[in-house]
């Protein structure tokens, strides 16, 4: 079983930044892709940004040259730098981790952003 435990989310002002961070454990032998998504209220769910395991990114035109998207492989963790945060941001981040073809998920952390 692997478990996937988000943190880091808040309530921040407008220009702000937060740091999320994702560890996964359990049964883990080889992550290949992590990455983030988030839902906003009555709004669709959202890829924000990936990270291959070799360290390659993709992230959403939203949130290009804003967020930063990194991870550390030894420690089973990723991570979504966020500065100028606005209030469009607000939303649950779920973290997920693809192995052997089946994707992981964390509960997810909410972030709030207040103009």
């Amino acid at each position: 079983q692997v478990q996937l435990v988000e943190s880091g989310g808040g309530l921040v002002q407008a220009g702000g930044s937060l740091r999320l961070s994702c560890a996964a454990s359990g049964n883990i032998f080889s992550i290949n892709t992590m990455g983030w998504y988030r839902q906003a209220p009555g709004k669709q769910r959202e890829l924000v940004a990936r990270i291959s395991s070799s360290g390659n990114t993709n992230n959403a035109d939203s949130v290009k040259g804003r967020f930063t998207i990194s991870r550390d492989n030894a420690k089973n963790t990723v991570y979504l730098q966020m500065n100028s945060l606005k209030p469009e941001d607000t939303a649950r981040y779920s973290c997920y981790a693809l192995m052997y073809g089946v994707n992981y998920w964390g509960e997810g952390t909410l972030v709030t952003v207040s103009s």
